[in-house]
């Protein structure tokens, strides 16, 4: 089985965060949502589990942070083509996310991020695949 990777993120607003993804085109498996978390599927192995406050306290003592305020996470995606870049972080302003930062262009590696409803920042990238060094 390869592994997977289940990201947690505290939500104030579960649907409305589900209509932010929702609008960026990614989906929900319902076996692991409900009033209180839902699964959204990034791939095959990458999820994130969105969760409201009272449910991601069941998880830590430790206080939420802030993510309008500080940063927490980094959460990096990458995509096929600068193409998918700018169309996902053009969908996630249209649905009203904000872009912190200018996009980088690096040539062989190009990115933009946004912050979606809650401050987390998402990190959206291509890197040419002739640019990786064999290991």
């Amino acid at each position: 089985m390869p592994k997977m990777i289940f990201v947690n993120l505290p939500v104030k607003d579960l649907k409305a965060s589900i209509a932010f993804f929702d609008a960026l085109g990614f989906s929900f498996n319902p076996q692991f949502t409900d009033e209180t978390a839902t699964c959204m599927v990034i791939s095959d192995t990458i999820f994130a589990m969105l969760l409201t406050h009272d449910k991601y306290r069941q998880f830590t003592k430790k206080e939420i942070a802030d993510a309008t305020k500080v940063s927490e996470v980094l959460t990096c995606l990458s995509t096929d083509s600068r193409d998918e870049v700018n169309a996902m972080v053009d969908k996630a302003i249209a649905a009203g996310g904000t872009e912190p930062r200018a996009a980088q262009d690096m040539g062989f590696m190009f990115n933009r991020s946004f912050d979606d409803l809650d401050g987390h920042t998402w990190e959206i990238m291509w890197m040419d695949p002739a640019a990786v060094q064999p290991t």
